[in-house]
């Protein structure tokens, strides 16, 4: 993995908007596909995933949203799970609403051909064997919420996410720990307090503001294939 140390600094930090208006660049005026830059975020993270083990407990929960956050959750799970490692997945949504959902839907297709259980959270029997399942795992992969957040957390995410810190298990953030807000570093009702946070292309500004710094942990930026002519 590519990490840029050199990035990882609040001089270098961007916001949602850029972030977005990156993206676009890379994708509509270099014609990288999204589906690349979502694989190569999944890899990437899994990756460090990998470094992060600590012991011979090889479960790992991978915890998705909709969006397409979740679908570099799905990628994630399809690498782990490809390098030997106890994958247990879940969705906090339904399968058949993101199926069809572009690159979260394509990578949601594909760890479904390779049968993969895939754990919906919809209600509070979902979330307690959720729980119960997760306490037993060595790391959590939070897939959640990407930079897009604005609004306070609704139920039941506010509830899952106070109680997976509850466990005291290491997290490791996919681009922003779940509830914080990308901009100005609110933590949105409640927020997973990350061990580390690897995040994509550039820091975010939220990770130097208000409660950021309490919730990234270790920041790790990584290179997605976003041209480096953009960051100029």
């Amino acid at each position: 993995m590519y990490i840029k140390k050199n990035l990882d600094s609040e001089e270098n930090s961007v916001g949602r908007d850029e972030m977005r208006e990156l993206d676009r660049k890379a994708i509509e005026e270099y014609g990288i596909p999204g589906i690349i830059l979502m694989e190569n975020a999944g890899r990437n993270v899994a990756e460090e995933v990998i470094r992060s083990v600590d012991g011979d407990n090889n479960r790992i929960a991978v915890i998705c949203g909709k969006g397409n956050n979740g679908g570099d959750g799905f990628v994630i799970a399809r690498h782990l799970y490809n390098s030997g490692y106890d994958v247990i997945l879940f969705l906090m949504a339904k399968v058949d609403d993101i199926l069809s959902d572009g690159d979260a839907g394509l990578n949601l297709r594909i760890i479904k051909n390779m049968n993969f259980t895939i754990n919906e959270v919809l209600g509070n029997a979902d979330i307690e064997s959720m729980i119960n399942n997760i306490s037993g795992c060595s790391l959590i992969v939070d897939a959640i919420f990407g930079t897009g957040l604005k609004g306070e957390l609704r139920e039941p995410a506010r509830s899952i996410i106070k109680r997976i810190n509850n466990l005291n298990i290491p997290v490791i953030a996919v681009d922003i720990p779940s509830g914080l807000d990308c901009n100005e570093g609110k933590a949105l009702g409640a927020c997973l307090k990350a061990k580390k946070t690897v995040t994509f292309a550039l820091p975010k500004k939220g990770f130097f503001a208000g409660n950021g710094p309490e919730y990234v942990g270790e920041l790790l930026t990584t290179d997605i294939s976003i041209p480096k002519d953009l960051f100029l």
